[in-house]
């Protein structure tokens, strides 16, 4: 049989998390941010779940002619638009809008032949200090490109350094209404955390939001506020087995190192994940888990294809039993992929990213509403 470990992509909850945002910021049209392989989740995997979204924003040329593959057909943004001349031809073929953050860019078009002018959108450095035209130069960058017969539309974008702490965004709003406020062009302004923290306080009501990592159930301000908090469903679970349990005495340890010592008799549970499967080996002893939907901790150092976990308190569990490093367990008891990741002193963008391609992933039609733990696939049972 295979290594018993999976990842399942849960498209009902990508569905509930879009909408969740929708209705943080009403009337507005949604991004649904689908760079880094939608966060790990895998562009195809995730598409079903976010097809509702107004327009899909990456990166990489080749994720968008996977997603026009998919059979979309309205508005993807590259978010840091084209890196050569030559990707404003498939800018073109594939009818793609794009962002303009340096002057570089503005050339490319003026040299660019194409009967179809571009939606551009031009980006203010309000504060990231990333990309973007400095505020006292955007006026000018938007003049030089107003006038180009290669475009058609100018929107207007920035990005904030500080929506998920005591900062805010106030200070950069004030910087971008301050260099805009006679300019025409739709307005894309919030991520994750802007779109749920400050809609109701940004001075001025954006066309567009840009959520990220709202969308697959990560809160964008954890520790603060956790996913519970802002109701978002986890979009992705790691799940594992008990492959072996071992029986410890006071003064045994676990794992390379020896970090931990058994401080009394205790029964260990060993779990096919480790960190060569993207589960991060900097996750001390007492990172929660779930041991067949019951909370539980790690033990020892992560290896690489293992980890320990402590079944004191789970008297039945054994080889076989299910382990969820984050996400849902099949009693549909909740982790959050924020708990892992502050325990190895990251964030949750990180252990979605670096989901291991030997890891199988499956795209998994649950329905939230029903009370039993149920999963479905087309044509086949769901059980791990």
């Amino acid at each position: 049989m295979p290594r018993p470990i999976l990842a399942t992509i849960h498209t009902e909850a990508l569905r509930h998390n879009l909408q969740r945002v929708r209705q943080a910021s009403p009337d507005t049209r949604v991004w649904a941010v689908v760079k880094a392989n939608a966060y790990g989740h895998g562009i195809e995997h995730a598409f079903e779940g976010l097809r509702g979204a107004d327009g899909f924003a990456l990166l990489d040329l080749n994720e968008a002619e996977r997603l026009r593959a998919l059979g979309w057909r309205g508005p993807v943004l590259l978010l840091e638009g084209v890196f050569e001349p030559r990707d404003l031809e498939l800018c073109s073929r594939l009818g793609l809008w794009h962002t303009v953050h340096c002057d570089a860019q503005i050339d490319m078009l003026a040299q660019h032949k194409t009967q179809v002018p571009h939606r551009v959108f031009l980006k203010m450095n309000s504060g990231m200090n990333r990309l973007g035209f400095p505020p006292a130069r955007f006026r000018a960058a938007w003049t030089r490109l107003n006038v180009l017969p290669q475009v058609d539309e100018i929107s207007l974008m920035t990005h904030f350094s500080d929506a998920d702490g005591p900062r805010g965004v106030a200070h950069q709003m004030a910087v971008f209404q301050a260099h805009t406020q006679d300019l025409p062009g739709e307005r894309t302004l919030s991520n994750s955390a802007a779109t749920l923290r400050h809609a109701q306080a940004l001075g001025l009501k954006p066309d567009w939001v840009r959520p990220g990592i709202a969308v697959y159930g990560s809160s964008p301000d954890f520790p603060q506020n956790d996913a519970a908090h802002w109701d978002l469903q986890p979009a992705m679970t790691l799940s594992a087995q008990i492959i072996a349990t071992q029986d410890l005495q006071v003064g045994d340890t676990v794992g390379y190192g020896s970090s931990f010592t058994a401080e009394q008799p205790m029964r260990v549970g060993i779990v096919a994940c480790g960190y060569a499967d993207g589960y991060p080996r900097l996750c001390p002893t007492g990172t929660p888990v779930l041991v067949e939907g019951v909370h539980s901790r790690t033990l020892g150092r992560v290896s690489m294809d293992m980890l320990c976990v402590d079944l004191s308190a789970h008297s039945q569990a054994g080889i076989g039993s299910e382990v969820v490093l984050w996400g849902q367990a099949s009693n549909g008891a909740v982790l959050s992929i924020d708990e892992p990741a502050a325990a190895a002193g990251t964030v949750g963008y990180e252990l979605m990213c670096a989901l291991a391609q030997r890891v199988p992933v499956r795209v998994d039609e649950w329905d939230a509403s029903r009370s039993d733990p149920i999963r479905y696939l087309p044509g086949k049972s769901a059980k791990l």
